[in-house]
């Protein structure tokens, strides 16, 4: 059996692209859109808690949302579930998107850095452009480089996203680093072929774990481990 190539945060390894999630790593969304999917469910007679939807449902596609709500409750939701949550996203966003904190400092650290950056997230197209345009990421992320599973219907942890990232950028998997905060989105990682860095301030890691997994607790660590891989990979 040949051996892995090494990746993207090894010394032996060539880091070639940064891949980012959006929410929960550049947009706080997570608490507010998990709090629209509560509010809705209620409406719908579904008993379900603000907290208990973000902790069930942060970082899963609304695709998901609907399947294990309907199982779980024998409700039907409607064929245009998703739809109708999804327009209710981007008018909240359009309002309530926030940055996470540092996210700001740290895309301007990465950019100086000269390593190109893109974005696979399981938002859509429409609701990232009011979550980057509300908080000034815009210059950071133009369209060619923001990448939705959603719009493509492959969904994290499907790892189509990401490799297609890599793709356009003409790079290879294990060239990338995708930074995450959602255990679907490291089990998208990891079957990409990809290093991670989990960015969780607290909590459990989730149960993957490969040479390439990584965690950090705040984004001023980011930039710091990025430059140490680059200047490791220089010598």
């Amino acid at each position: 059996m040949s051996a892995l190539p090494p990746h993207a945060l090894s010394a032996a390894g060539q880091l070639r692209l940064v891949i980012f999630d959006c929410d929960g790593v550049l947009i706080d969304s997570e608490l507010p859109s998990c709090c629209l999917v509560a509010r809705e469910a209620r409406a719908r007679g579904i008993e379900l808690s603000d907290e208990d939807a973000l902790e069930r449902f942060a970082g899963k596609a609304l695709g998901q949302v609907k399947r294990e709500l309907e199982a779980e409750t024998g409700c039907d939701l409607g064929a245009d579930y998703v739809q109708i949550m999804q327009d209710k996203l981007v008018d909240l966003m359009r309002d309530e998107a926030a940055t996470i904190d540092g996210s700001e400092t740290m895309l301007t650290g990465v950019q100086a850095l000269g390593v190109p950056f893109r974005v696979g997230s399981n938002s859509s197209w429409p609701e990232m452009e009011v979550k980057f345009a509300r908080v000034g990421f815009t210059r950071f992320f133009p369209r060619e480089r923001i990448h939705s599973a959603r719009d493509m219907m492959r969904p994290k942890p499907d790892p189509y996203v990401f490799l297609h990232a890599a793709e356009q950028e003409g790079v290879e998997p294990n060239q990338c680093v995708v930074i995450e905060d959602s255990d679907t989105g490291v089990q998208a990682a990891h079957d990409a072929g990809m290093a991670c860095i989990l960015f969780r301030p607290e909590g459990p890691a989730p149960a993957l774990d490969w040479p390439g997994l990584e965690r950090i607790t705040h984004l001023d660590a980011l930039v710091p481990r990025l430059a140490r891989a680059l200047q490791e990979q220089a010598r």
